[in-house]
């Protein structure tokens, strides 16, 4: 009975362990390093199979007309993805990104107004 009692207790602490690793950040970027982005940085974590990226509370978001998160892969592959300012006063600090991007080599933040990279952070080895 104390052999059972003890695999309970140990496969429910694993269990414990699952979850609470799944809920927080894996692994940081560098520091955002650029003209109008560098302050901050981006944080990794996977929720439900899929890639999180989070800016950091530090990061102040660019004051141009349409930053956007932009993702470079392992490969160099680029990824245009959600602007960072969006109506009324909201901002996406935060995005899930496509099933399509299997990994993460840096993070930038790209104006496409301008169509100029305003900062990048980068992820050594690349966040997967």
């Amino acid at each position: 009975m104390t052999r059972f009692r003890l695999s309970v207790a140990a496969a429910a602490l694993a269990a414990l362990f699952v979850l609470v690793g799944g809920a927080r950040a894996d692994h940081n970027s560098s520091k955002f390093e650029g003209a109008k982005a560098n302050t901050g940085y981006a944080m990794h974590a996977s929720k439900d199979g899929r890639i999180v990226r989070t800016l950091s509370d530090d990061f102040k978001i660019p004051d141009t007309p349409a930053p956007h998160w932009q993702i470079v892969d392992s490969r160099g592959n680029v990824y245009l993805l959600n602007q960072l300012k969006i109506k009324g006063g909201k901002t996406n600090r935060s995005i899930t990104l496509p099933s399509y991007i299997s990994d993460v080599a840096k993070v930038q933040i790209w104006c496409s107004w301008a169509e100029t990279l305003l900062g990048e952070a980068s992820f050594t080895p690349a966040a997967k």
